[in-house]
């Protein structure tokens, strides 16, 4: 779709092309490369590239943001970075520096200026970091030679007539990770794993899947891209375990609970007590907050329900991340990066 042609507040949470992506190649023998500016959407690999064979590659996902005041504002940057690297040392690649990650995501915002919606029409400008490993071997080992690239589109808002509840199904048959595996750390190889029951649950009707720990099977772990979250006398409720990966919006929502005066608790929750919560959600960078009107549980099949109006609580967390977000609450975390046009 031409920019001219495009209607922001119609568009859906989708890929659409832009001007410019930033790159930067590694080497061993001689550290990463200078920043590259690319018109090409595509990229030069091997066809014996470690990240084609042996899954060696891992990305991250954040959102820039034209504010009411004119600014523009890259959400949570800083601790994208840290993931972004956290993931990187898991997969024995190369990892880009802080500044590497922090330029090549304010850059790519500067040259793609034309591509950011304006205020009040919904939409944002998602920016997708993304390291692959490129070294050409037949061997299973870590890839030497890597590949950081930065791009970005357009993207409309997740539900784009508001946010409203979705359904979800429990699979007890599915893993998403392995109980001493890569869950904790955002890398390709965990969202293929999820196709399979995120299909069959799509099939049965529901939006996605809620997976259980893989080791016990007993305690809610996450949706297939999201942490899951829940309400109930005043508390926030998310679970913890090593397989899940920290999500920097659930990071968000339990600092600003603790702001509005509910208590959290980030603890192992058995499936059985999703009997007795409130309110449900999904929550991260596409969404935000995805309410939760109905948890089937496939193999017992028994049904939980929340209501089909978005809670109050709910509700509230959305509103106060996105008025941080567009500039109409003082970021009084710091969590905003001002990107200097």
């Amino acid at each position: 779709m031409e920019i001219e042609e495009r209607v922001w507040s119609e568009l859906s949470f989708d890929y659409y092309s832009t001007d410019y992506n930033i790159r930067y190649s590694y080497r061993p023998d001689r550290g990463w490369s200078e920043m590259q500016l690319s018109e090409d959407e595509f990229l030069p690999v091997p066809l014996a590239a470690a990240c084609l064979h042996y899954g060696s590659s891992l990305f991250e996902g954040l959102k820039a943001f034209r504010g009411a005041d004119g600014k523009i504002r890259i959400f949570r940057l800083e601790d994208t970075v840290e993931r972004l690297q956290s993931s990187a040392r898991r997969l024995c690649l190369p990892v880009p520096t802080r500044m590497m990650i922090i330029e090549a995501c304010t850059e790519v915002v500067r040259k793609n200026l034309r591509h950011l919606p304006p205020y009040g029409t919904g939409a944002a400008m998602y920016l997708r970091p993304v390291e692959i490993g490129t070294s050409t071997s037949f061997g299973v080992t870590p890839s030497a030679n890597a590949l950081f690239v930065v791009f970005c589109s357009p993207v409309g808002p997740y539900f784009k007539e508001g946010i409203r509840p979705i359904q979800v199904a429990v699979d007890r048959e599915q893993d998403r990770v392995s109980a001493n595996g890569t869950g904790d750390v955002k890398i390709g190889a965990n969202y293929a794993a999820s196709l399979l029951p995120y299909q069959h649950a799509h099939d049965m009707g529901f939006q996605s899947v809620l997976f259980l720990d893989p080791k016990e099977h007993k305690y809610l772990d996450e949706c297939v891209a999201a942490n899951f979250f829940a309400i109930r006398d005043g508390k926030y409720i998310t679970p913890k375990s090593s397989t899940i990966l920290p999500s920097i919006t659930n990071k968000s929502l339990k600092q600003l609970a603790l702001d509005m005066g509910l208590e959290v608790e980030e603890r192992q929750i058995p499936v059985e007590e999703l009997a007795t919560f409130e309110e449900c959600g999904c929550c991260g960078t596409g969404a935000i907050i995805a309410p939760i009107s109905e948890i089937y549980d496939m193999q017992t099949e028994k049904s939980y329900f929340y209501g089909r109006e978005v809670g109050p609580v709910s509700l509230a967390l959305y509103h106060k991340l996105q008025d941080i977000q567009y500039g109409l609450a003082e970021d009084i975390h710091g969590w905003n990066t001002i990107v200097e046009e």
